[in-house]
């Protein structure tokens, strides 16, 4: 595609407003596309296991919306490469919506293969909800890139905390339109996606991409070429600019190993709580402690993206890491104490988020504007699919070492980051360098 230079020329000050406008815009629809999510991953594996008649089908169906989200991120990161955020945003959003469709006719059919499919496009919800933090900060100054970006991610609190809540209502409204029980969540959730895709095509306007390489050409050497090839949008192109940049390295690095972490033992510490826990009571310890961890992971997110912009990236990466081996040491040592797998996991959401924020940050002013929807897509496909090894294999390693061996084995994986954090990072101004 071609950068359009005949637009208005834009200056800082022009674009304050248009970040004013984008960032209210995506708090909004952040809130919307969480509850959409969450309401649909509520019920998730109790209609998965209804719907197939054995309960080893509900964890493989909320892995699919884990590996779609990241497949997902594929095309739409290569429409946002083309067309800007606008369109890859809303196209994720119709996605999902379309996901949480076949969901419910799965339901009405009791067809297992729909099931996947509709779980596999349902996570196209979360791939833009992931994409909206980067979204963020195409326009954001410098010294507030991490609190912007930061922002975004606290405002999926909203609609995860909330979501919940809308899952009985929604069941017992659909039960009188003739659906199976637990299908009107996954109708509410289509409902939610379609109406932050519209809300986006409609509103998101000028697109914050655009107006970003509109900005770069204009700062870049007269004699620059303002031309971007469509073949640099791959993600074979992605991974050169990655391998070319230590800065971006390590923002991925921070990203996937981070949600690795998180993933490992969050997945297996409801089954930790089962071990000492009657049937009757285990439910209910667990919705606590796992609020206590999205307490951990989304609450504090303001914050960290504060410390981010104050202390400078890798500071919070190194900080995050630090975070999460305390939190894998106290649920490793828990025992069979509540109160102390509650710290843990607690623990272990705030680490991630430092991990999260400080990396997607870094990530997103490491690479020219060009090239920045490729390499983000890049990392959510490294991280979705790494988080969903992790997932899997530590339900292997739990049943063959136990829990304590799990954390153990967590916090080794943050080795390789550490490492990475510690060596010298050049910094720049990417597209003036390209």
């Amino acid at each position: 595609m071609a950068i359009d230079l005949t637009a208005p020329a834009l200056t800082r000050p022009d674009v304050a407003p248009i970040q004013r406008r984008t960032l209210r815009l995506l708090f909004v629809t952040q809130i919307i596309g969480g509850i959409g999510v969450t309401i649909g991953v509520a019920v998730g594996a109790l209609l998965a296991e209804r719907i197939a008649g054995t309960a080893a089908v509900a964890g493989l169906a909320q892995s699919a919306a884990v590996v779609g989200a990241a497949l997902l991120a594929v095309p739409v990161t290569r429409i946002m490469a083309g067309r800007g955020r606008r369109p890859g945003l809303a196209v994720a959003y119709l996605a999902g919506a379309a996901g949480g469709v076949l969901v419910v006719l799965a339901a009405v059919t009791r067809w297992v293969p729909l099931l996947f499919l509709g779980m596999l496009l349902f996570g196209g919800g979360t791939a833009a909800n992931l994409q909206a933090r980067y979204t963020a900060v195409d326009l954001a100054e410098p010294a507030r890139r991490g609190r912007q970006l930061s922002l975004i991610v606290w405002a999926t609190t909203i609609g995860a905390v909330a979501a919940p809540n809308f899952a009985a209502l929604a069941d017992h409204t659909t039960n009188g339109w003739g659906l199976p029980p637990l299908a009107g969540p996954f109708a509410f959730s289509a409902a939610a996606f379609v109406l932050a895709a519209v809300v986006l095509l409609s509103l998101l306007r000028p697109d914050p991409l655009l107006t970003a390489r509109r900005l770069a050409a204009a700062d870049a050497p007269v004699a620059a070429p303002v031309k971007v090839a469509a073949r640099r949008a791959g993600m074979l192109a992605a991974w050169r600019v990655v391998r070319e940049r230590p800065a971006a390295r390590l923002g991925i690095a921070a990203v996937a190993v981070g949600h690795v972490v998180m993933v490992a033992v969050m997945s297996m510490t409801p089954v930790r709580l089962g071990e000492f826990h009657q049937d009757a009571d285990v439910l209910r310890v667990v919705g606590i402690v796992l609020s206590l961890h999205i307490a951990g992971m989304y609450a504090l997110s303001p914050v960290v993206g504060w410390l981010t912009d104050r202390l400078g990236r890798r500071a919070v990466i190194l900080g995050g890491v630090a975070v999460l081996l305390a939190a894998c040491a106290v649920a490793g040592t828990a025992g069979h104490h509540t109160p102390g797998l509650s710290a843990g996991l607690t623990l272990l959401g705030l680490g991630w988020s430092g991990t999260m924020v400080a990396g997607s940050t870094l990530l997103s002013e490491s690479v020219p504007a060009a090239v920045r929807p490729a390499v983000q897509g890049f990392s959510d496909l490294t991280m979705g699919l790494a988080g969903a090894g992790a997932a899997a294999l530590s339900g292997f390693v739990m049943r063959v070492a136990g829990y304590p061996t799990l954390t153990l084995l967590a916090a080794i994986a943050t080795v390789p980051l550490v490492a990475l954090a510690l060596r010298p990072v050049p910094t720049g101004a990417p597209d003036k360098e390209d």
